[in-house]
């Protein structure tokens, strides 16, 4: 099973979601693109966070310096980003690939985070609430199935609102997987944690 994770902006978990995700699947984790906080990255992020010893964590296909849109990012760097030069890493394990921001995002003149995802993904959406982000949701949830893309679900991340999560949850029709609440902090244990309530709902995709 390959999992896609993208987010309805940047900011909203899409990396302690894809934590708990490769924590309860024992998934391999990769993010293509990484623009920014090379030192701290979202896979380095990963790796502290999961405690299972099955994970591999895969090389990001492009590493880049400035934390920005990966388009300027790469300009910034003097490269243009190529998506055939976006391998995806060979496993015969479950595989957990984190966007970058939303779907929108732009890679270069042409690509946006959209085109990374493959027609054997399944993608699954991170909401958190803020004014605006029942609409940003909704948007998201159009543009992917207007593409035909395959949603296995949304999970809801940070405080709960459950006037926006019921309304979104409606109109979609698309599966809640869990929700993340706004926790004092994150480590191992509180990342087991949820892996072990999300595990369930998540199996039930393949």
């Amino acid at each position: 099973m390959k999992l896609f994770i993208t987010g309805i902006s940047t900011d909203v978990g899409k990396t302690i979601a894809s934590s708990i995700i490769v924590e309860a699947l024992e998934a391999d984790y990769w993010k293509p693109i990484q623009a920014g906080d090379l030192g701290n990255s979202d896979s380095h992020k990963i790796k502290s966070y999961i405690s299972n010893k099955k994970t591999v964590i895969h090389e990001n296909s492009y590493k880049l310096n400035t934390p920005a849109s990966p388009h300027l990012a790469a300009e910034l760097d003097g490269i243009m980003i190529d998506l055939k030069q976006i391998k995806e890493p060979k496993t015969k394990n479950h595989l957990v690939i984190e966007g970058a921001g939303g779907i929108f995002v732009p890679l270069n003149n042409y690509d946006c985070v959209v085109d990374l995802i493959q027609t054997d993904y399944k993608v699954i959406l991170v909401s958190r609430h803020y004014l605006g982000s029942i609409n940003h949701t909704l948007l998201t949830i159009e543009a992917l199935k207007n593409r035909k893309i395959n949603i296995a679900g949304i999970i809801f991340s940070g405080e709960k609102n459950e006037s926006s999560e019921a309304i979104i949850l409606n109109k979609t029709g698309v599966k809640c997987i869990g929700r993340i609440e706004q926790e004092p902090y994150f480590d191992q244990n509180v990342i087991k944690e949820y892996a072990d309530l999300f595990r369930e709902n998540l199996l039930k995709l393949q």
